[in-house]
């Protein structure tokens, strides 16, 4: 195995005084799979604004200004993540939620079965594969 090692050292990353992190089970159990690029975006705003709770007030308005989003994309990609278990809402206020084990994409059957969301390459090749059988 090949070791990493920094391609500009001078700008390593540090935590900063301010409270933020990327879960890394967010591409671990493929939640960022069933997330479109709104939604995505929508994701990462959130995290990089909110508390130690994952919480933050941002209104519409803001969000739809600061992500170039419409008001039907802006609630599309907020009902996507409300769907995968990764945000709560209550306006005005949203939180991060923690990735938990029982809110796993993996384990989300309804998404899996491609009912909500984009499906995974393999999932449709592994069904392809089943029907020709």
């Amino acid at each position: 195995m090949q070791s990493k090692h920094p391609i500009c050292q001078q700008r390593v990353r540090k935590i900063p005084k301010q409270f933020s992190w990327v879960d890394q089970r967010l591409v671990r159990e493929h939640y960022i799979d069933a997330c479109s690029h709104a939604d995505a975006a929508l994701y990462l705003f959130l995290i990089t604004v909110c508390d130690h709770q994952g919480l933050s007030y941002y209104s519409d308005p803001v969000l739809m200004q600061r992500l170039a989003m419409s008001a039907h994309v802006l609630e599309q990609a907020r009902n996507n993540l409300i769907r995968l278990g990764l945000i709560g809402w209550r306006k005005p206020l949203y939180q991060v939620l923690a990735l938990d084990i029982e809110h796993s994409f993996e384990r989300d059957s309804q998404v899996r079965s491609g009912q909500g969301g984009p499906m995974p390459i393999a999932e449709i090749f592994k069904r392809i594969a089943g029907k020709r059988s």
